[in-house]
């Protein structure tokens, strides 16, 4: 068997992850609003650089505890880490999912309808297609087209970052310099790397290649910026619009008609639609790869009409839970999610986890062993 290159080890994890939070960590700007720009700057700053530490190390020991266990999907992982405890995660993952899906309906609803004038459910049914269709791909298309997507992504958001400072710059940098607001920074940070970090069990189909602790180790240290790296520049370019831009429901949008190139809003617009799908793709991706093991555990084969049934489902909840509007759902329903994994995943990996790690490396059991199921 060829061995997997470099990229696929070390940087492929860490783009599968970015994909994923994109959509429903920052991509229409709403979120970086909410969780960073509000503790001003300076503390948004702070509180992203807590965050991507905070992922750095959550996804290098979940990465390692997966390989040393062989638990790929979130059910075996969890079972392994929480014992009868692991349907709590799995419960808040999918109340999570249904509201990440809902805030990809509501932003490529809201996107549509500020950037094209279209009605708002032409968005919203239109992104919902779109997920569909690609997430009853194989793992390996899903993770080719997130890899490709999370570079173009790159570029988007680098000639958003340059542009808005060569027009803007003044502010920004007068923003930057504002006094520290207080120390709510630190809650933000964590806040925010807590709910995010639930998606990581999800994405454990794009670390079954690695095969030492140094590939998991270096792979999960350099996920954290990776993913976050976009969501900065973003946010640096959100600021010389600070505090106006608090209530702007998509902020991209505002910075965009701002820069008055109707041909950038355009494809950035289309860049960004990439990302909503990519980013319920790999939710129900996730899904599916932990019902595929269910029936791989029974000698059998999962139906392969249970991969669109799933989909469906999933997505119509989404949908019809996106009326809620996408500045409440992220407001409301984040806020107490991000306390359960905090207490169901954050916490327990970090200890429960790490003992784990290192009874089965001291004992050099098989992954069988050391899942304890």
């Amino acid at each position: 068997m060829t061995r997997p290159t470099r990229f696929r080890r070390f940087l492929l994890p860490g783009f599968v992850f970015q994909s994923v939070v994109i959509a429903g960590g920052y991509g229409t700007g709403r979120e970086l609003a909410e969780f960073f720009l509000t503790q001003g700057p300076r503390g948004g700053l702070l509180a992203m650089a807590l965050s991507t530490i905070l992922w750095s190390l959550v996804c290098a020991v979940t990465y390692e505890l997966a390989r040393v266990t062989g638990a790929f999907d979130y059910r075996t992982f969890f079972k392994g880490l929480l014992g009868s405890g692991w349907m709590i995660f799995e419960l808040a993952y999918l109340v999570f999912m249904l509201v990440i899906l809902a805030v990809i309906a509501a932003a490529a609803g809201s996107l549509l309808q500020e950037t094209f004038d279209l009605p708002y459910w032409v968005g919203v049914t239109g992104i919902m297609a779109a997920v569909g269709g690609l997430a009853l791909a194989g793992t390996g298309l899903i993770q080719g087209v997130m890899a490709v997507w999370s570079v173009i992504l790159y570029g988007a958001y680098i000639a958003l970052f340059a542009w808005c400072l060569l027009r803007f710059g003044r502010p920004t940098v007068e923003a930057l310099g504002s006094p520290l607001e207080g120390m709510g920074w630190i809650s933000a940070g964590v806040r925010y790397a807590a709910y995010n970090v639930a998606l990581i069990p999800a994405l454990l189909f794009s670390v079954e290649s690695l095969e030492s602790r140094r590939e998991t180790v270096v792979a999960g240290a350099l996920a954290g910026p990776i993913a976050m790296i976009p969501g900065c520049l973003f946010f640096i370019a959100m600021v010389g619009h600070y505090p106006a831009i608090l209530d702007r429901p998509v902020p991209a949008n505002y910075l965009l008609e701002l820069l008055g190139s109707r041909s950038f809003q355009i494809i950035f617009q289309v860049v960004l639609f990439g990302t909503l799908i990519e980013t319920g793709t790999g939710l129900i991706h996730g899904l599916n790869e932990r019902i595929a093991h269910v029936f791989q555990e029974r000698k059998k084969v999962m139906p392969t009409m249970l991969r669109p049934v799933l989909a469906v489902g999933s997505l119509l909840a989404g949908t019809l839970l996106a009326g809620v509007g996408l500045v409440d759902l992220i407001a409301r329903g984040y806020g107490t999610l991000t306390w359960v994994f905090l207490l169901v995943f954050v916490l327990p990996v970090l200890t429960i986890g790490v003992g784990k790690i290192r009874q089965a490396t001291k004992a050099g059991v098989s992954p069988a062993e050391a899942t304890g199921i």
